[in-house]
Parts: C-alpha cells; sequence; structure tokens
C-alpha cells in the first residue's frame, strides 16, 4: 500500500477547493525605459507610468563578444536617478578639450519594453520596444500591440570585429516583423489562459496550508493497475526535489514561495500579488531572453506572443460585455507552410495555435471581484510524420508519410503534451476528406485514425481520446446541406463535454430559472464556478479555412453558454444574424486572416460567409486572388520567410567556421533533434505513453494542479495602495492628462456604434441578441462589409434604403441577391406608407375594415381607444373650446413610490449613509484617485488640450 502522507495528491472530482484570498496580477514597475550611453557604457533607466521608481541597468560596451549586465536591485526615487545621471555626465565629459569620447552622458532613446539580446558573429544587440498600442483590457490590465522596434549594437567602435556576414544575418534577423502580430502586458500573464492565471495560482501560495489540505485523495481513482512500484519511484523523486525558502529583497519586497513556511500572519487590508514563470512555448522572445533574464529584476523581464489579440464591446442595455480573443502561436516546430507540416520527433506539430475567446462583464474592473468565463480550442496540424513535396510546382503537391510509426509514438507524446495543458476529454474534429478517387488527404485520415486506437487502448475509458471526422469539404459543395447547422450539433456536443470556465459563484438569476443543457454540461463545477477540463483539437490539412470556420461555431456555442452564465441572455442559445454574432463573427474572421498570412501567406480563401453560402458572385474573384498570393508565397518567399525564424527563435545559432544558414540544404535536423543522434536516456514505453503525472490528475491538467510552475514564481504581499498592486490605478491612471476620444475602451468596435443599423433612430431595437437582415458599419478597419447579413428577396424589400440608412450603396449591392434599379429624379415623393408600417405589420392584424371585424374584438379595441381618451382631465371639443370630462378613467399606480406618473414622481426616502456614499462617488469622478483638482490643475488641463488641438 502507498503511504498516504508521501503519495502525490489527486485532484478529488467535481470539486476543488481554493484559499480564500484571490491573488492579482503583479503590475510591473519598469513600464517606460530611457537608453543612455557612453563610450564605455549602457545605461538603462526604467521608471513606472508614474515616474516616482526607477531601477537602473548597467550594460558594458568594451566587451566585443560578450554580454555583461549589471543590475544593482536597488529602486531609485526620482531625486536619487537625477542626481546618479548628474554624476554619470559629469564623470563620463573629457578633464581635456583635444580629448576624444569625452561627450558625457547621451539620450540615445527612449522606449516601452526590452525585447531581448541576440547575437550572431560579432556582438550582441539589444532590441527595444519604441512604440505600442492598446488591443484589449482584461481586469483593468491592459494588453498591447507592438507598433515599432529599435535594434542598437552594443560594443563601441573601438573594439568591433567586422564580420562579412553580419549585415547578412541582421536583414535576415529582421525579416520577423516585430511590429506584426505581437503582443505584451506589463502584468497579464498573455502566455498562460484565463483559467491558469485564476485557479493554478491560488492552489500554492503560502498562506500556512498544506496539498494534503488543498486538494482530497480520490479513492475511486481508476488507474489501479499501476504499479505501486511506479508510485513509490515517483514518491522518491517528489521527496529528493527541494524547494526555495522565502528569499525576501528589503528593495522589492518579492518572496519565492515554499511550504515549509508557516501560516503568514497578514496585516489588515494586504493583499497578494503574483507573477507566474511564463509558458516558455508560446514566448517568442524566449531566445533573447536566455542571457538577460537570470541575472536582472524581474519587472526587467517581459513576455512577448505572437498571433492574435483583438476586443470588441458588445453592449447590452448599456451593460458593456467584452468580448476578447487571443490566439498563441506556439514555436516549437514554427514555421511556414509546406516547409513545416506533421510532427517532429518530440510530438509537437506544425501551426499549432491555442484559441482563447474571454467573455466578461466590463462594468466590474477587478479580475478578482468581477465575473469572467473563458473557452479554450486549439488548432494544429495533423500529428504524424508527413510532409508535402514543393519541389513540382503544383498547386496541391501530393502528401507522403515520411516514416512509419507503427506505435504511434509522435502522436503519443502529442496528446500527452495535450492532457497535460488541457486535462480530459481530449477532442480530435478532423476536418480531412475521406473519399478521394484518387488518394490525397484521406492517406492522413487512415493513419491518424490508427495512432488513436491504438493509444485509446491503454487509457482508462473515461478519459479515452474522441475522434470525429467529417468530410467538411464534401458537404460544403452538396446544396442539400447545411454546413454550419452540421457543425453547429458537432460544436454542441463538443462544448457539453469540455464545458467552459466561470469566475465567481452562480448567479441566481441561473438557479431561479435553470436551464436543463448548463446543469448537464461536464467539467468540473466549483463552489467559485467552473473550470474547463478538455479540450476541441481541430484540424484540416492546412488548419487555416475549415478549421477556422469550425472554430467559429464551436465559438459561438461556447459564447452563449458564457453570456448565459453572466445573466445577460435567458437561455443559451445565439441566432447568426444579431449584431453580438456579427461582432464575434468578424473576430474570427480577422483572426483566421491574421493567421493564415502567418502560415500561408495569404488571408484566408474560404471565409466563414463561404460557407454560409452567403458571399456574393464578386467574391470569386477575390478569392481567387487570395489562392493566387498564397502559391506565390509558398513558390518563391516562404523559404526566406523560415531562415527567418529559424533565427529569431534559436534554431539555427551561427557560428564562426560552421556553415551559414543560407548554405544548408535542409532544416530538417534543427527541428528533428533524433536526426542528430540526440536521442532521450530513457526510451518511452510503448504502452504508457503517458506520464503518470499527467494521468493522475486528469480530468484536470497537470499543469493546474502540479507544483513544477511554482519555479520562477514571485509574490509580492502589500497593502491596497502599492502600485504593483492597485488595478485601479493601472487602469484609470489619475496621474495623466488624457481626454474621451483618445480611451481605448471609446473607440473600440462597439455593437451600436458599428453594427446597429440606424443606431440614432428611436425606433430600432438596441437589443444585440435580436434578428436583423441589415447591418450597421463596421469599425475593424479591415473593409468588409456586412458581414452575416441575409440577402432580402426581391418580394419584400428593405424599408431602410432610405438616405438615412448606414448602410452605404456598396453594401446593399454586396448583400442584396437582387438587381437595384437607380431612383428617376421624378420619384421624390414619400407617401405615407413609406414612413410609417402598416398595422399588419405591426400587430399582426389588419383592423382597416371594421365592418369585417368580429363583434368581440371591436368591443375590445373600443374599449382599448376609450381608455386612453379618459386619462385625460380636459379634452376640446370640435369647436375648439376646452371642456371638463365628465368620467375619467383613473389609474392607480402599482410603483412602491408614493406618486410615479408620467407627470409626478416623489422618489423614496434615502438614508444619510446612502446619500454619503453617493456624493463620495459623484466627488470621486470630479477629483479622481488622488486630490481634489484646484484652478491650476484646471488650467494646466486647458493648456494640454489646446496644445493637443493646434
Amino acid at each position: 500500500m502507498l503511504d498516504t502522507e508521501k503519495d502525490p495528491v489527486r485532484p478529488a472530482r467535481g470539486k476543488v477547493s481554493h484559499p480564500s484570498m484571490q491573488p492579482v496580477p503583479l503590475i510591473s514597475s519598469v513600464q517606460r525605459i530611457v537608453l543612455y550611453e557612453t563610450k564605455a557604457r549602457f545605461f538603462l533607466v526604467g521608471s513606472n507610468n508614474r515616474e516616482t521608481k526607477f531601477r537602473v541597468l548597467k550594460i558594458d560596451r568594451t566587451e566585443p563578444k560578450e554580454l555583461v549586465i549589471i543590475d544593482d536591485k536597488v529602486e531609485y526615487s526620482q531625486r536619487e536617478v537625477r542626481e546618479l545621471l548628474s554624476m554619470l555626465d559629469v564623470g563620463n565629459r573629457a578633464t581635456r578639450p583635444a580629448q576624444k569620447g569625452g561627450a558625457g552622458l547621451t539620450r540615445t532613446v527612449s522606449a516601452f519594453g526590452i525585447v531581448g539580446f541576440v547575437r550572431f558573429l560579432e556582438g550582441y544587440y539589444i532590441v527595444l520596444i519604441t512604440k505600442r498600442r492598446r488591443v484589449a483590457i482584461l481586469g483593468g490590465h491592459t494588453i498591447y500591440k507592438i507598433e515599432d522596434t529599435s535594434m542598437i549594437y552594443i560594443p563601441n567602435d573601438s573594439v568591433r570585429n567586422a564580420h562579412p556576414d553580419e549585415s547578412r544575418y541582421v536583414k535576415i534577423f529582421q525579416n520577423v516583423d516585430l511590429s506584426s502580430n505581437f503582443y505584451f502586458s506589463y502584468s497579464y500573464d498573455l502566455t498562460h489562459t484565463l483559467q491558469f492565471n485564476l485557479t493554478a495560482a491560488c492552489n500554492f501560495l503560502p498562506f500556512g496550508r498544506t496539498r494534503k489540505h488543498d486538494k482530497q485523495m480520490d479513492s475511486t481513482d481508476d488507474d489501479d493497475d499501476v504499479d505501486d512500484d511506479d508510485y513509490e519511484e515517483e514518491d522518491g523523486e517528489e521527496e529528493g526535489t527541494k524547494d526555495h525558502v522565502f528569499e525576501t529583497s528589503e528593495e522589492s519586497g518579492d518572496e519565492k514561495i515554499d511550504e515549509s513556511v508557516p501560516n503568514i500572519e497578514l496585516e489588515k487590508g494586504h493583499i497578494c500579488g503574483v507573477q507566474n514563470s511564463p509558458e516558455y512555448k508560446y514566448v517568442w522572445n524566449s531566445h533573447m531572453l536566455e542571457k538577460f533574464e537570470d541575472r536582472v529584476h524581474p519587472d526587467w523581464r517581459m513576455s512577448i506572443i505572437h498571433g492574435f489579440c483583438a476586443q470588441s464591446n458588445v453592449c447590452v442595455y448599456g451593460r458593456p460585455v467584452f468580448i476578447t480573443l487571443i490566439a498563441r502561436r506556439s514555436i516549437l516546430f514554427a514555421g511556414t507552410r509546406f516547409l513545416k507540416r506533421g510532427a517532429n520527433c518530440e510530438g509537437q506539430v506544425a501551426n499549432e495555435v491555442e484559441t482563447e475567446q474571454i467573455v466578461h462583464d466590463a462594468s466590474v474592473l477587478s479580475l478578482g471581484s468581477g465575473r469572467y468565463t473563458a473557452y479554450v480550442q486549439m488548432r494544429g496540424s495533423v500529428p504524424l510524420y508527413w510532409s508535402q513535396d514543393i519541389t513540382t510546382m503544383m498547386p496541391k503537391p501530393p502528401i507522403g508519410l515520411d516514416l512509419a510509426d507503427p506505435y504511434a509514438c509522435v502522436a503519443g507524446l502529442h496528446f500527452n503534451d495535450m492532457m497535460k495543458r488541457y486535462g480530459a476529454p481530449v477532442i480530435i474534429l478532423n476536418l480531412v476528406k475521406k473519399r478521394e478517387k484518387r488518394k490525397h488527404e484521406s492517406v492522413l485520415t487512415e493513419e491518424l485514425v490508427s495512432a488513436i486506437n491504438y493509444l485509446n487502448q491503454f487509457l482508462p475509458p473515461q478519459h479515452a481520446i474522441q475522434y470525429i471526422a467529417w468530410d467538411m469539404a464534401r458537404f460544403t459543395k452538396s446544396k442539400n446541406v447545411n454546413v454550419m447547422e452540421r457543425l453547429g450539433e458537432i460544436a454542441d456536443r463538443v462544448v457539453m463535454k469540455t464545458g467552459f470556465f466561470k469566475s465567481g459563484p452562480h448567479l441566481y438569476c441561473t438557479k431561479l430559472r435553470p436551464e436543463e443543457k448548463y446543469s448537464e454540461m461536464q467539467g468540473v463545477t466549483e463552489e467559485s464556478g467552473r473550470r474547463q477540463t478538455g479540450v476541441l483539437r481541430t484540424n484540416c490539412v492546412d488548419c487555416l479555412d475549415r478549421t477556422n470556420t469550425a472554430q467559429f461555431v464551436t465559438g459561438k456555442v461556447a459564447l452563449a453558454f458564457q453570456l448565459y452564465s453572466l445573466g445577460v441572455l435567458e437561455d443559451p442559445k445565439l441566432e447568426f444574424d444579431t449584431d453580438a454574432i456579427r461582432v464575434f463573427e468578424e473576430l474570427y474572421e480577422d483572426m483566421g486572416d491574421t493567421l493564415a498570412l502567418q502560415y500561408g501567406g495569404s488571408q484566408l480563401v474560404h471565409s466563414i460567409q463561404s460557407y454560409r453560402k452567403l458571399t456574393p458572385w464578386t467574391s470569386h474573384s477575390r478569392d481567387i486572388m487570395q489562392t493566387l498570393s498564397r502559391y506565390y508565397s509558398n513558390a518563391f518567399s516562404d523559404a526566406e520567410k523560415q531562415s527567418a525564424i529559424n533565427l529569431f527563435l534559436g534554431v539555427f545559432l551561427p557560428h564562426e567556421g560552421h556553415a551559414n544558414l543560407w548554405d544548408l540544404p535542409t532544416d530538417y535536423y534543427l527541428h528533428h533533434t533524433y536526426s542528430r543522434g540526440d536521442f532521450p536516456r530513457i526510451r518511452r514505453s510503448y504502452t504508457q505513453w503517458w506520464e503518470l503525472p499527467v494521468l493522475r490528475a486528469l480530468p484536470l491538467p497537470q499543469d493546474e494542479v502540479s507544483r513544477d510552475h511554482r519555479d520562477g514564481q514571485v509574490v509580492h504581499w502589500g497593502s491596497k495602495d502599492d502600485e504593483r498592486l492597485d488595478e485601479f490605478s493601472e487602469y484609470y491612471r489619475p496621474f495623466q492628462l488624457t481626454m474621451f476620444e483618445d480611451l481605448f475602451v471609446s473607440n473600440m468596435p462597439h455593437s451600436i456604434k458599428d453594427f446597429m443599423p440606424n443606431p440614432s433612430d428611436p425606433k430600432s431595437d438596441p437589443c444585440p441578441f435580436a434578428v436583423r437582415k441589415t447591418t450597421g458599419k463596421f469599425g475593424f478597419g479591415s473593409g468588409r462589409k456586412a458581414i452575416g447579413a441575409t440577402p432580402p428577396t426581391s418580394a419584400a424589400p428593405e424599408d431602410n434604403s432610405s438616405s438615412e440608412s448606414d448602410v452605404s450603396s456598396e453594401d446593399d449591392l454586396t448583400s442584396s441577391a437582387t438587381p437595384i434599379s437607380p431612383l428617376s429624379s421624378s420619384s421624390t415623393h414619400v407617401s405615407f406608407k413609406d414612413l410609417f408600417q402598416t398595422m399588419k405589420e405591426t400587430y399582426g392584424v389588419s383592423i382597416n375594415n371594421m365592418e369585417a371585424m368580429e363583434r368581440k374584438d371591436l368591443s375590445v379595441y373600443r374599449r382599448y381607444v376609450m381608455i386612453g381618451l379618459n386619462a385625460s382631465k380636459q379634452f376640446t371639443d370640435p369647436k375648439g373650446v376646452p371642456r371638463a370630462r365628465k368620467t375619467l378613467t383613473e389609474f392607480y399606480p402599482t410603483s412602491a413610490f408614493k406618486i410615479d406618473s408620467s407627470r409626478e414622481v416623489i422618489p423614496p426616502t434615502v438614508d444619510k449613509r446612502s446619500k454619503k456614499v453617493y456624493e463620495e462617488y459623484l466627488e470621486l469622478g470630479k477629483t479622481g484617485h488622488t486630490k481634489p483638482i484646484t484652478r491650476e490643475d484646471f488650467e494646466v488641463y486647458r493648456g494640454y488640450v489646446s496644445k493637443k488641438y493646434k
């Protein structure tokens, strides 16, 4: 039997306990950087947004090929850093006029962060972010997109050893455009999912609990067939692992956590900030941080992801609901379309992208106090050894299996990694063709089915890999099949099996009106919300067009459940032709175009509209152009692009005396370590292809219940006013002068402003879930017109075709299936029928012919009219004389107010405490977070505005 004190803990089925205190993301204290230069040193001066706290980094410029970085890890005040810079300036000035290099301290560039350091054949370069742009906000934490960078050579000219190939390597490196879809945040961890950021960090904070208290042993686990010897071996490894003890820095106040520390007595009002170790699989500057991150304070470190990130506002009667879409592209086996196919020997697949849609109520700012929901999907190439021969100039090169893998070792490594990150069940949606006259894609389907059947033999049945095959291309060609409806049925079953993540307790409205599907949804249900267990893995051949549409439909089903859990929808169901789905569809279209450009060299050839069969005939020319663009990119520019990625990610490291990157006939051995003879020391079992800790943690992901991610985790304790923990100041920034039109929230895509037709019309229904046949303008800047619109028929022309409509003539021509004849100059007369709907259109019944009505209906209508006439105290007779009405209809209010009518309202009494709270709220809006605004402050702001508009 196992010793329960030493046995690794298994999560309890159904419920998982969390500490009562919810940690917050730790905000970096280095958000602005100024680079100063002397002949012998570079000085990086980093500061917070308020410029009240500073850190200094010193880089030696006298070393020709080594990177020498010195961080004193001291926090300076504004006065202290000025004195330091003044001293450095004086100390580096020339003592004699004829002496060279004595210009003192020179300011070189201002930046917003350090991407990293890179070296080719000469010395090191530093890459700085010089321009950024806000693209999303999560819980008061801002996500930025890199707009511009600067690459600066570190060694000075006197020690530089010039190499003839250096400039060519620099040019190849810069082919990876850092201003194109690279994202970062100073506080929110973009490399992990929202579920990980809000749950995993809670389980392992030093609250004086042990793992035995936080998790319960599940006696009903179904892995009894595992030998006890294997458990004992794992136990020994657990005992031999030593954690870091608390190491507190007097300057930073940061701590490395350890379970051996007793319960921490916190002062009243203190909260905890956490900075997790990033998931390096999605950190695109990880190679450039290798020589840097262990030598400096963690606030200098910055993890950058590549992929896509966008956010839109769905306004539900004034209640802001933000939809955020994040796509993380993996750095492992990364590359271009035809040059990176299948998987490498370590189970890493090509074009692997993790997609996360986050829906939250933006009326509450904090991550800990707000209600956040998320759903995660994944796309990636078929996990087999396969490739396509690109030596022949063919649009679709033949698919070939490179190596025989009878024991599915590569697929086993891949699915083990997926269960480690996402839990169980892992559901595969294979959209590759199954039946072809000449075998092409079907080769992959047959091999994948064989691999899954083999791997499932050794998994417990409840955690088996689930496989769904659907030939999407074949059904799209059929006129009798609704592709979206069939995909929706598949997506509904998938979401019911995996569940989704939700923070915060369940709303009372979901208990008051329980939904059967919501209560039967699988996943892990907790007192503090829900957790997603498992993931949907979608693939076609390229993982672009078909995959993007399938992910959109799955996301649409998950979106309905997310909105229902937030109390926005009455039942978890959304129709296509609504403003909310148009916003959502536009996000997925933009993401699909972006990912297709990164991997395939062109935008989507077949958009979501194509599979909905709503695209007009004019879109065929666009599809042809995208196909040609993709073919040209794959044939002529993908090789250079692949070389740039290999150099940027550190897959290829230049060395003097070795072959150069452009001389390599292939990069196969760079991505397949086994081809270099680098075999693992211990051969994996052909039957136990999964790792034991991964199986024990199921259905939860091992990454969320293990202690591995604690290495490098930074914990900071402080009061609510601590700048590194203050989400309010980080978001609102009361110390800066801003204008409403400059705020990101006021400029983000909005369901009413950008998607609702005629938003200024008081008769328009502002509900984003109302089905419409016309769309408003688009604020994404992508140039698409009327996405998701249903084409009107000739029998029912649209009433919105007047000049007051927001839809342009181009939109009408694009979305309409019938020709539109121009109006002649004589047809300018507007009748009553053109402006108002008929009785039948409004009420569903025509009452123009009074004689044809039944007596009962006529009596009801007359009584309704008399109630309206008798509601006023006086009327005007036909002669124009006002008279008092003899009979008066009195209405008795059902409101809680004493008097509540359309003419007069007496508000209820409010106690002094409530009045004080409201007065403080109004005062906070006037004065801000810090101090009352004086006359001098108004003059400063007036000057700021006038200068801005000059």
